[in-house]
């Protein structure tokens, strides 16, 4: 689609995604993601921190569409912070059948895990991430390490000290996010510290990962 069309159909789509985040708030983030361009067109209650004109990270339309599907999940996600989503991705179509944006409506758990008879009422068993939506999605990867750490300690990212975040970034190293274009300014924010300091511990990681 063009870029009038988009945005056509963003404002067409607005009261859909600001009723849903608003149905679900405080609880749940809603987002569109144009496949084409790869970036996130519009989003409502950020829980993510993204923001319009943000990588999508979705993969490609043509394999979306060849996938025969328009509905995905529900799928686990989680974020930096160690905090669990239930997400669910729709493709939107035109009147003519031709695949557009994509709707993702991402919603945090912690407060139904905290209830248990809400937890059973409401969480459902997930599938694993759909290939065609994530197999190149090393924000994901990033979220889950740091998510993982967080759990592991029990500390939270804003506690953090140097070694834990030089042994955060060793993972992340391993894990190849770090090779990935646009990564760092991503690492930095999910580690708390700004990018010259981030360069400094990511030194520190490959030093004693060499030795």
């Amino acid at each position: 689609m063009s870029t009038p069309e988009i945005k056509a159909e963003v404002d067409r789509l607005a009261p859909i995604g600001e009723a849903i985040a608003r149905l679900l708030s405080p609880h749940a983030e809603v987002v569109l993601h144009d496949p084409a361009t790869d970036r996130v067109v519009a989003i409502w209650n950020p829980l993510s921190e993204r923001q319009v004109g943000a990588p999508s990270l979705l993969g490609e339309l043509d394999e979306i569409v060849e996938s025969g599907r328009d509905v995905y999940g529900p799928y686990p996600k989680s974020l930096a912070d160690g905090r669990r989503l239930s997400s669910v991705s729709a493709v939107l179509r035109g009147a003519d059948g031709k695949a557009g944006l994509v709707l993702c409506i991402n919603v945090d758990r912690t407060a139904f895990e905290e209830a248990g008879r809400i937890l059973a009422a409401f969480a459902a068993p997930v599938s694993g991430q759909p290939r065609v939506l994530f197999e190149r999605d090393w924000m994901e990867t990033l979220n889950d390490v740091v998510g993982e750490f967080v759990r592991e300690r029990g500390v939270t990212v804003e506690r953090w000290g140097r070694d834990e975040r030089v042994e955060v970034l060793g993972r992340l190293e391993v894990a190849g996010v770090l090779s990935q274009r646009r990564s760092v300014p991503a690492v930095a924010r999910a580690l708390k510290v700004s990018r010259s300091a981030l360069y400094q511990l990511l030194g520190e990681a490959r030093k004693e990962a060499g030795e």
